[in-house]
């Protein structure tokens, strides 16, 4: 008699590849046990299909929901979930979406995924509670340069070759011109949300290479060190105070220490 964590895994198997070899000697009662086990694969697949148009409304709008559910079965056989929670399953179906037959014919296509992806992620964030101008203050400029901070949950940097951030707001208007002039043009965006609400605000370069650096954990001298050797006159103390007056900041601590305010 096999454990039961042989049989778990060859019951995935065959829901999850299609590949009921190992299970089916299991399977006993009524004409043929290997139709009802079909049947549970699709209703595993629609489900998965489901949840994943779910998350990308915008894209279904933009190339069709025939093209967008081919793609979606496909990436179910794939890349089947690796986390237990639905929520987070479909962070790489922008990549996939782009990498499909005739997809070339929509070459932003998977940036706009992309994008409407962290816009998804961040719309669900609960903000936390936000350090004041007054605390950031206190703090000596060589520790605040030695610094790490942390930010919103609900904050996201991303960048694209094409201006996808029109492309989305367009959707959401409901505003589709009958003609769109649509070039390529490097965008640099900042995705703030939580609670069901987002916005999005375009940044230049150099603040994006700021802003980002300081999210990603780096500490905040060596933000504003990269960002001042792309433009010398970038004010880095300035775009801080602005960080942290927007509520964007959340936390502070050295780098090394790993105290925490």
């Amino acid at each position: 008699m096999p454990l039961l964590a042989e049989v778990q895994a060859q019951i995935r198997r065959a829901v999850v590849a299609g590949d009921p070899t190992g299970v089916a000697p299991l399977l006993v009662g009524g004409r043929d046990a290997r139709q009802r086990l079909a049947i549970h694969r699709r209703h595993y697949e629609t489900s998965l299909v489901t949840a994943l148009l779910g998350k990308f409304p915008a894209t279904v709008w933009l190339v069709g929901s025939a093209f967008t559910t081919e793609a979606a079965r496909h990436f179910v056989r794939d890349h089947p979930p690796r986390k237990p929670c639905i929520a987070e399953y479909g962070d790489e179906f922008p990549r996939f979406l782009a990498s499909r037959p005739a997809a070339e014919r929509v070459p932003y296509l998977g940036a706009f995924a992309e994008l409407e992806w962290r816009v998804g992620q961040v719309s669900v964030a609960v903000d936390r509670p936000p350090l004041t101008i007054q605390a950031m203050s206190h703090i000596d400029l060589d520790d605040l340069a030695d610094s790490v901070l942390t930010v919103q949950p609900g904050l996201r940097y991303i960048e694209a070759p094409w201006p996808v951030d029109a492309l989305l707001q367009l959707y959401l208007t409901d505003s589709a011109p009958n003609e769109l002039a649509f070039a390529p043009e490097e965008v640099r965006m900042e995705i703030r949300g939580a609670r069901g609400a987002f916005h999005l605000t375009r940044l230049d370069a150099v603040e994006f290479m700021f802003r980002r650096a300081v999210a990603e954990g780096r500490p905040v001298g060596d933000a504003a060190e990269g960002a001042l050797a792309a433009n010398a006159v970038f004010a880095p103390g300035l775009s801080l105070a602005t960080l942290v007056a927007e509520g964007a900041v959340t936390g502070i601590r050295r780098a090394r220490t790993g105290g925490e305010s």
